[in-house]
């Protein structure tokens, strides 16, 4: 009897890895997820880009653009944000990116950041950091673990869905 439990013990331990694996695949979903701390933003740094008259960012400043176009960004307040401004310290960042799934853009950055992933649902003009290597910026929705960098501020659904949804794009990074 008790060969037979521990049989079913192992047996449901097996099946239930055996799921979770089966689901690791990303997937949208456009329902939204309740958790209050995966939609409370923490962020302090923004971004903007310079004007005429030469006014800039405030905090830190960690330029944004994607094709060329300097594009405004609230930036969250964590390590994986400090460790892009780092990497952008040493020089641009430039990052290729390609369409996936029909609401994101996704590029690798060629090293692994800190990462505190948490369930997320996005919404157009999130930017996140993905598997701690590769940052996607969204012009759709996708409910996934994520670490939060920042936010496309300035820019409608359907102007984010013009700039990052025509084709793979090339976003930059930089100080200053």
């Amino acid at each position: 009897m008790k060969n037979n439990r521990l049989t079913a013990a192992v047996l449901l331990i097996i099946s239930a890895a055996a799921l979770a694996a089966c689901g690791g695949g990303r997937t949208e979903d456009t329902s939204a997820v309740g958790s209050a701390a995966a939609t409370e933003s923490a962020s302090v740094y923004e971004s903007e880009p310079a004007s005429a008259e030469g006014e800039g960012s405030v905090e830190m400043n960690l330029k944004l653009t994607i094709n060329g176009e300097d594009i405004a960004v609230t930036w969250e307040n964590n390590d994986s944000v400090k460790a892009l401004f780092a990497l952008a310290g040493d020089g641009p960042l430039t990052v290729p990116m390609s369409m996936y799934g029909g609401f994101e853009q996704v590029g690798d950055i060629g090293q692994r950041l800190p990462s505190s992933d948490v369930q997320t649902t996005t919404s157009p003009g999130d930017i996140v950091l993905y598997s701690s290597d590769s940052i996607v910026v969204f012009y759709g929705s996708n409910s996934w673990a994520y670490t939060r960098l920042g936010r496309i501020t300035g820019k409608t659904a359907g102007e984010l869905s013009e700039l990052l949804g025509g084709g793979d794009v090339t976003l930059t990074l930089s100080v200053g």
